[in-house]
Parts: C-alpha cells; structure tokens; sequence
C-alpha cells in the first residue's frame, strides 16, 4: 500500500512537471519560474486551455489566460507577437495599442473587437518579452462587458514577475 501511494504520488509530480503548476501564486514548469496573482472570487475556476500555462473562466463568460513562450519564437516586435496571438480570429477593430512598462521591460498593451467563430469578442491583449521568452496575457469577454473584469485582468498583469527562465 505505502508503494503504491508513492508511486502515485510519483507520478503526480512528474505530470505536475510537465505541464507546470501553481502554488502559492508561483507558476513553474521546466524552470520557468513567474509570480502571478490569480483572479479572487467564487465566480473565476481555473480551467485548461491548450497552449495556456494558465487560464480562468468566469461564470458571466470571461476568459482570463496567460503563457509563456521560451523557445522556438525569434525575436520579432511585440505588435507581430501581439497578431499571432489574434489567429482564429476575424473582422478585427483595433480599439488601442500602447507601450508601457512591466517587470522592467518594455510590454505592449491592444485592446480591439473582433469574431471568433462568428461571435464578436471583446479582446485586451499584453505581450511582453523577458530573458529569452515571450509572455502573453489574455482577456476575452462577451462586446459591451470588457470593463466587467478589468481589474482582474490588471490584477494578473500587475502582479508578473519572472524569476527564473528555463
């Protein structure tokens, strides 16, 4: 019986490591190391979204997301990386772009409408890039509703911090 607790327990941890985990707001996956402060109350749960280190979803649709990309992306301008992010999605209308400073690095800030799947979306994007990797914020909520969760949404970019890179 004790064997068999700690091969699961064993195996736990290993998934944890591929995948990455949160504890106690720190994120790590592959030695990738970064402060986050989650979204509070009972109407987020975290979900998992392919391509997400993390996500959340509200009960009133929202959707708050962010990733970090390490390998395999060059280094093109954040508006490039801010489009890639913008795949899948059509009829885009660019509400603002603009620069400010996050974890001590230049970040890029878009909000913009547009469809997914024929459903318009509100959009606010952060794309910043740090020590070899690039980090994306994700806010997508229903049109006429993007203020609704802002301050989360401010909360979880606020509080980044990188501090460890694989």
């Amino acid at each position: 019986m004790v064997r068999c607790g700690f091969l699961l327990g064993l195996l736990a941890l290993s998934l944890a490591g591929c995948r990455g985990g949160l504890r106690a707001g720190l994120f790590e996956r592959g030695g990738l190391l970064y402060r986050v402060l989650e979204p509070q109350g009972s109407n987020w749960r975290r979900v998992d979204f392919e391509d997400n280190d993390l996500a959340w979803l509200s009960t009133d649709g929202h959707v708050l997301s962010i990733n970090a990309t390490c390998a395999g992306h060059e280094d093109p301008p954040l508006e490039v990386l801010t489009n890639h992010l913008l795949i899948g999605f059509t009829e885009r209308e660019w509400v603002s772009r603009k620069k400010f400073e996050l974890d001590g690095r230049e970040a890029l800030r878009s909000q913009l409408k547009a469809k997914l799947d024929g459903v318009s979306r509100s959009v606010e994007l952060v794309v910043l890039k740090k020590n070899g990797c690039v980090h994306d914020f994700t806010h997508v909520s229903p049109v006429g509703q993007e203020t609704h969760h802002r301050q989360e949404f401010d909360a979880l970019v606020a509080g980044f911090k990188q501090e460890r890179t694989p």
